[in-house]
């Protein structure tokens, strides 16, 4: 197997990291236990978070044992954003969102074998501190001078709304999490993004000053576009992992829409393929643009791992369909509906004349216009082809979901919301 180090370097997956020399001795020499947190600040994960997730498989299928931290006690409090503080959630919403990560990260890591994944919550631990213990034998750590310090911190101080003590103690917390999972299971690794760097160190010193043991941490890049800006978000929001914050549909299109100067360094930083085949798919970029084989890899490969294989065929069946080589009537009413709900749209009901729906729809300018390209073969009903220029919808033509597919040439897509 490839040094895993060297795997994540080439993949784009590492940011910052303390001693790069020992950390590859540590994880060439044996099993390392490691960790990674992950905060109940939404009812879901994001794809932001599958690149530390992405990282934490990389480093089990290389031998390490990953424990996926599940912040119980953190996300009451929430790390410090860049404007303005949190509003703090109550316990049973936080606790509410805590099983739903968990869960998450049941499907996304791998459970089984002498390596297998430990989900912890910080919570077990951090309900049992007092307020006096807290500040003894944790807060006594810490130097204002280095917290005050950290670029979150200073940027907030300097801000109008400041920033709250509650806020101010996340890094504290934070780091308190690395040496309790040291302690109960000798984790000497912690991953994370790299906006969490200071965190992250303050746990590695926290280690060192009470255990005088020497321990790592490695950050993984923000993800962006060629152009720099930050990779994600729809229209809708955040690129939800959750299908119902995010339908499988358009969490696959969102990935299928990766631009080909962006899609294969997405190939490597979110999907398991080897060097060969990325290699490969890179030709196909440059040699067959218009195949889009790269995206479609990505897509499938994301919402396969994310959603499973049998909603990534139902999304691959819908996309079809809408285009005239799948079934329309064989796809559920829910992945049908996702589907078509970007199109243009019309309201319509049985019995209507199919020419004027195309007009209402837009897809034509006017009855004369529709006409001609019924009479050319061009105007379809459910990807089914309208040769009478009198065609009226009947019930029969009314899909799961209570719509009708209208399609001009190839390309051009209404749907009829039927009443």
């Amino acid at each position: 197997m490839t040094d895993v180090l060297e795997e994540l370097q080439w993949r784009g997956l590492i940011a910052q990291h303390t001693d790069i020399d020992a950390l590859r001795c540590a994880l060439n020499t044996g099993s390392v236990t490691f960790y990674c947190g992950f905060d109940p600040t939404a009812p879901s994960l994001h794809h932001g978070h599958l690149v530390a997730v992405k990282v934490m498989r990389h480093l089990q299928m290389a031998g390490h044992k990953p424990l996926a931290l599940v912040g119980g006690a953190t996300g009451l409090i929430g790390d410090p954003r860049e404007k303005g503080e949190r509003t703090l959630n109550s316990r049973d919403l936080v606790a509410q969102w805590t099983d739903s990560l968990r869960s998450q990260l049941e499907s996304l890591l791998d459970f089984n074998g002498e390596n297998a994944a430990r989900i912890v919550n910080n919570l077990d631990w951090t309900n049992e501190l007092s307020a006096i213990d807290f500040l003894r034998d944790v807060g006594k750590n810490f130097r204002m001078g280095t917290m005050l310090a950290k670029d979150i911190v200073s940027r907030r101080l300097k801000s109008e709304e400041g920033i709250s003590f509650t806020e101010f103690s996340y890094q504290i917390l934070q780091a308190n999490d690395y040496l309790e999972l040291f302690r109960r299971y000798g984790c000497r690794l912690e991953v994370g993004g790299n906006d969490q760097w200071g965190n992250l160190v303050g746990g590695m010193d926290l280690i060192h000053k009470v255990e005088g043991e020497t321990v790592h941490v490695l950050t993984n890049p923000l993800i962006t576009k060629a152009d720099g800006s930050k990779f994600g978000k729809t229209a809708g929001g955040a690129i939800w992992l959750n299908p119902q914050m995010l339908s499988p549909y358009k969490f696959y299109q969102f990935w299928l829409n990766t631009a080909d100067e962006d899609v294969v360094r997405m190939l490597k930083v979110f999907t398991f393929r080897s060097r060969e085949e990325i290699e490969e798919l890179e030709r196909a970029v440059k040699e067959h643009p218009a195949a889009r084989a790269a995206a479609r890899t990505l897509a499938e490969d994301v919402t396969t791992w994310v959603h499973g294989a049998e909603s990534t065929q139902a999304v691959k069946d819908a996309s079809q369909a809408l285009f005239g080589t799948g079934d329309l009537r064989s796809l559920p009413s829910h992945t049908l509906l996702d589907a078509v709900d970007a199109l243009p749209e019309v309201d319509g009901k049985v019995g209507d004349k199919l020419i004027d729906l195309f007009v209402h729809s837009l897809l034509e300018k006017g009855s004369g216009a529709a006409r001609r390209t019924l009479a050319s073969g061009g105007l379809y009903l459910n990807n089914e082809k309208i040769t009478d220029v009198d065609g009226l919808l009947r019930d029969e033509d009314v899909l799961g979901g209570g719509v009708a597919l209208l399609r001009k040439g190839k390309k051009n897509l209404a749907v009829v919301r039927v009443k």
